[in-house]
């Protein structure tokens, strides 16, 4: 194979974009498209990565992974959270797709013993696709993982699968004007879709929203979007204090890593802003622990911040292989035990929920081409949203357990995200496996 001109944007052709949605449904046409292309020598490498990406794209991963192994290579895609085997090809292909991705990453070509990064853009149907790039050294070669950042993937907050209520509480709290709204989950989780959706919510000409990000992800128009630069000495302490002095209304932290970022997110967010950040903890209530663990003062922590969420992304049920029956007994149990109490409080909310006795069918998970035999095909967040009322203030400040502070918000309504994962089940969205894949009891 050639190795063509560098360049660090790749325009898929639409006639050839125009191929691929006929030729890939899923996993198995992926591979025999590959492996079509890497057989014709005519091709240039630019070329098959091309086609990698394209179809990717098409299949809406989120991630793409070219493992080197003794004598061979194997490639995979993130899809609906999970990876899956796409095919393996021999080790001269992978030198190739290795020097090309380094070249267009801008990564350099004679390092191959330490990590790098680097970024390009890719041009489907008209719209540009940032795709990051890392590298890092592995016992047979170097390991390359590409992130897919496809702007179609960001949703809106109508589309995020709020249950009606938690629309409502959401609505309420990112319109207040001032106080923190922290995200929290592990990576993957969809943390930055959602910030990103609050601020498409309440994006107006009358307000100005400003971010510090790492990276910046995606680009929303209307917003001013800065991104870190620790090397010239510019992070998310020294972003977030310019910021400030810039005006803004509403402000956005990626992440809030540092006790420095924490203690002036919070005074921004008692002065008069509306602060959005995410935070890596197992549930909403945690948030409290992890903000003091930071070395955040609790008389602070309490009257800056308006509300904790934390969420997960769930498989759907793929449409059309998931098979309807009603739950074995054992699921009943589950289902009886973690979210039947539930259910009148919801309906008076307005959630429409069926009666879980007799009648009641759930979906469970079978496999069809259509979602390359997985069963599942999209997915949906399943959240809790953790307000800091009074009474959550004075525990802060007496060091209540958060175990003791999670069983007085689910005392006062707070449904947590494996109940919120059982709400969807009942309502034939997803099933009961996947919910006890992704949230804990």
């Amino acid at each position: 194979m050639q190795v063509s001109k560098i360049t660090q944007k790749i325009g898929i052709p639409d006639e050839l974009n125009a191929v691929l949605k006929q030729e890939i449904s899923g996993i198995p046409s992926f591979s025999a498209v590959i492996e079509k292309y890497l057989a014709d020598s005519s091709l240039t490498i630019t070329k098959v990565i091309e086609i990698i990406l394209a179809g990717s794209i098409i299949l809406d991963s989120s991630d793409i992974h070219i493992e080197p192994q003794e004598s061979d290579s194997k490639l995979r895609i993130r899809l609906d959270g999970v990876l899956q085997d796409v095919m393996i090809f021999n080790r001269k292909s992978y030198e190739s797709i290795l020097s090309r991705i380094k070249l267009l990453s801008e990564m350099k070509l004679n390092v191959s013993d330490r990590p790098q990064d680097g970024r390009f853009s890719i041009l489907v149907e008209g719209v540009s696709v940032e795709i990051r790039a890392s590298i890092l050294p592995a016992e047979y070669g170097e390991s390359i993982v590409m992130r897919i950042l496809n702007p179609k993937s960001l949703i809106s907050l109508d589309q995020a699968g709020l249950r009606k209520d938690l629309y409502e509480t959401f609505m309420k709290e990112i319109n207040r004007p001032n106080g923190m709204i922290i995200v929290t989950g592990p990576t993957g989780s969809g943390k930055t879709t959602t910030l990103y959706a609050f601020m498409k919510k309440i994006s107006n000409p009358e307000i100005k929203i400003i971010t510090i990000e790492d990276p910046i992800e995606y680009h929303l128009a209307g917003i001013s979007q800065t991104q870190v630069e620790p090397t010239k000495g510019y992070d998310f302490a020294s972003g977030l204090r310019a910021i400030v002095r810039q005006d803004p209304d509403v402000i956005l932290v990626g992440e809030i890593r540092d006790l420095e970022t924490v203690d002036i997110a919070l005074q921004a967010a008692l002065t008069g802003h509306l602060v959005l950040s995410t935070l890596h903890t197992n549930d909403a209530a945690g948030t409290i622990a992890r903000l003091v663990s930071l070395g955040a003062k609790p008389f602070n922590i309490g009257p800056a911040t308006n509300m904790a969420v934390a969420q997960r992304l769930l498989r759907r049920v793929c449409p059309d292989c998931g098979i309807l029956e009603p739950p074995t007994q054992e699921e009943m149990a589950k289902l009886k035990e973690s979210i039947q109490s539930a259910i009148p409080s919801l309906r008076q909310k307005g959630v429409e929920l069926p009666d879980i006795d007799e009648n009641l069918k759930i979906y469970h998970a079978k496999g069809c081409d259509k979602c390359s035999n997985t069963g599942y095909r999209g997915r949906i967040g399943i959240y809790e949203a953790f307000l800091i009322d009074s009474d959550v203030q004075k525990a802060i400040l007496t060091e209540t357990s958060v175990v003791a502070i999670k069983e007085d918000a689910q005392k006062k309504g707070m449904i947590t995200m494996y109940q919120d994962g059982l709400v969807k089940v009942i309502q034939g969205i997803t099933t009961l496996d996947e919910v006890e894949r992704v949230a804990e009891k």
